[in-house]
């Protein structure tokens, strides 16, 4: 008798290990996203303002809470602090990185005003507002 050879066919094992991978990859960074916005910080009311559509990934995203105080995915740190990281981000990644900044909507424009100006001194340009379009319900 005759043994047929064997039809060859397509190891799964390495691609199911991949896409696990990925899988565990996108959990983890999307739950550490969340933790670094800080939910405390209440955005002001902006109903007519232009939601957006696209997010650049090299965005960072600065808060300042009600008292005033700067931070950074919840890290605090002054205005000047603020300053040479900006530096340093422009440094790596050039000036059209953008900046987010989500201001209470209690706080006071000169601390908004300190975070804008570490910005520009560091050489960034591109910054926008966080808001909200309408208040919850």
């Amino acid at each position: 008798m005759k043994k047929r050879p064997e039809e060859p066919g397509i190891n799964m094992t390495p691609m199911i290990d991949v896409v696990f991978q990925l899988i565990i990859f996108f959990v983890t960074t999307a739950d550490m996203q969340q933790k670094a916005i800080d939910e405390s910080i209440r955005l002001a009311l902006a109903p007519h303002a232009k939601p957006v559509e696209t997010r650049d990934p090299r965005e960072v995203v600065i808060e300042v809470d009600k008292e005033g105080r700067i931070s950074i995915a919840r890290t605090y740190m002054t205005a000047d602090y603020l300053y040479t990281l900006m530096k340093k981000t422009v440094a790596d990644q050039g000036q059209t990185v953008p900046v987010i900044i989500r201001a209470d909507g209690d706080t006071h424009h000169e601390s908004v005003r300190a975070a804008m100006d570490a910005c520009t001194k560091a050489g960034l340009w591109k910054m926008k507002f966080s808001a909200v379009k309408e208040k919850a319900s």
